[in-house]
């Protein structure tokens, strides 16, 4: 076996939420191209659709749930119904996210804070319980966590702290999860971006140009990244290559973290 052998995904099955656009198609694609069949999970099913024909068009098998995993009754019932239809499954990225409220601490509604918690926070551990939960009973498997620098810093001119919050829960979560699922074969990782030009941070660039102009002039690269180029990350924490790697939160960020 070669070193590139420990990269391939062939014969593995991969749960995506979120798997539609941005990162879960980025995710989506690259491991289809490592040989993984592909689950994905979104709200929009014409995008599902057209995100499981570029992975079928890679050769490897796509099949769509169209559910809002933001809601925790929705998220357990797709949980339930993955298990029942598709199990196996291999490695779970727990990838639904973001904000697209900016908003104040003092001025925000409780409402508002929860549904960003259940958004980036809650679905994470349902699915981690029930996907990762059946990894456990078959001694293996692997889940990875689409957290963000922002859960290690703050972001400069925008409210809604309900993000930082999450994500740095969400870190932590990945790291006590891996704690105790390390003797039991399933490793669970974080991969912590910093800005990407994803269809948000776009929307963001148009609505209020100045945060993201703020950011970019902080990153040492001098440009945001390019959705695809963390697809890699993801294959390397799916395959054999990363067997010794748990509990871990990888910085992809241009350098942003370096000051």
């Amino acid at each position: 076996m070669t070193v590139l052998d420990h990269f391939r995904l062939d014969g593995k099955r991969v749960l995506i939420t979120g798997g539609s656009r941005g990162f879960g198609r980025a995710i989506a694609l690259a491991v289809a191209e490592a040989g993984a069949d592909v689950v994905l999970v979104a709200r929009d099913p014409d995008a599902l659709a057209r995100t499981a024909e570029e992975v079928r068009g890679r050769g490897s098998q796509a099949c769509t749930y169209s559910a809002d995993v933001a809601d925790p009754a929705t998220c357990e019932n797709l949980c339930r119904r993955v298990l029942a239809e598709r199990a196996p499954i291999d490695v779970l990225v727990n990838n639904v996210g973001g904000r697209d409220v900016d908003v104040a601490i003092e001025e925000s509604d409780l409402a508002t804070w929860r549904r960003f918690i259940d958004l980036n926070l809650t679905h994470c551990f349902i699915c981690t319980k029930m996907i990762g939960g059946a990894m456990l009973q078959r001694g293996g498997g692997r889940v990875i966590n689409i957290a963000s620098i922002s859960g290690m810093i703050v972001n400069r001119g925008i409210g809604g702290r309900h993000y930082e919050t999450a994500k740095a829960a969400l870190i932590h979560f990945t790291r006590a999860t891996a704690a105790d699922w390390a003797p039991r074969g399933v490793t669970v990782n974080a991969i912590c971006p910093g800005l990407f030009m994803t269809e948000p941070n776009q929307e963001w660039a148009k609505k209020n140009p100045a945060v993201i102009e703020t950011f970019v002039r902080a990153i040492p690269m001098g440009r945001p990244g390019e959705p695809e180029e963390l697809g890699p990350l993801a294959v390397y924490l799916a395959s054999s290559a990363s067997n010794y790697i748990t509990g871990a939160a990888l910085v992809i960020d241009g350098g942003y973290t370096l000051w």
